[in-house]
């Protein structure tokens, strides 16, 4: 398991995008060298946790629970497959396209070590925007990559440093209660019924995703 590259984005302006500004930093880059990653600080606040790296709508994105997005190039192939064209490392605005790692499969909690020092913490997965579909510019993104639910993982920092294209990737723990990221992802969008099993990942669950579990566990009950 590793690293094939890390991606940074820049803001340029696009017609797509619901920020005011009108910019968005959807489209990331492969890295030259290292990148320093570090927790960002909180929601609203912290934008992404790799430095060079910008968020321009910290509404929805970036902040610690939210400090990474990674997704498997072996995704990004079966997408490639299916939509006839080729689909660059970062062009789903993923921090991290990993090799040889399950990470829609990645455990709520799970800890990645990534080269020497880098340890980051699996939160959960990405709901797809608008900005990501025109960015992409295929008809009924949102809703087709929310029914194949391979949303790849935000994670959080643990322990902050220096990461790189080719470094390993180490699974360094892994909680033992079976909710995903993809699990995740489908409790809080299309399978509700789903959201009273995510309070088995505690507080290494996304806050967000919490707070809607136990919503919803008090009005219908678990």
């Amino acid at each position: 398991m590793k690293l094939l590259s890390v991606n940074l984005g820049r803001p340029r302006p696009v017609p797509y995008t619901n920020q005011p500004d009108g910019v968005t930093a959807i489209d990331k880059q492969p890295a030259a060298g290292p990148v320093r990653v570090a927790a960002p600080g909180p929601k609203g606040v912290g934008g992404s946790g790799l430095a060079g790296d910008t968020v321009c709508d910290t509404r929805h994105h970036g902040g610690d629970d939210q400090a990474v997005y990674a997704f498997a190039r072996e995704d990004l192939d079966a997408w490639e497959r299916e939509l006839g064209r080729s689909l660059a490392n970062g062009c789903f605005g993923e921090n991290l396209t990993t090799d040889g790692l399950d990470v829609s499969g990645a455990l709520i909690g799970e800890r990645w070590r990534i080269g020497p020092t880098v340890v980051l913490e699996v939160t959960s997965g990405r709901i797809p925007c608008n900005t990501f579909q025109g960015h992409l510019g295929e008809r009924g993104w949102v809703r087709r990559f929310t029914r194949k639910g391979a949303t790849g993982a935000y994670l959080r920092v643990i322990e902050p440093g220096e990461i790189r294209a080719g470094d390993p990737v180490e699974i360094v723990h892994r909680p033992d209660h079976g909710v995903t990221a993809a699990m995740e992802f489908r409790a809080v969008t299309t399978e509700r019924e789903l959201l009273p099993r995510l309070l088995a990942a505690g507080a290494a669950l996304h806050p967000e995703a919490l707070a809607k579990a136990r919503e919803y566990v008090a009005e219908h009950g678990g």
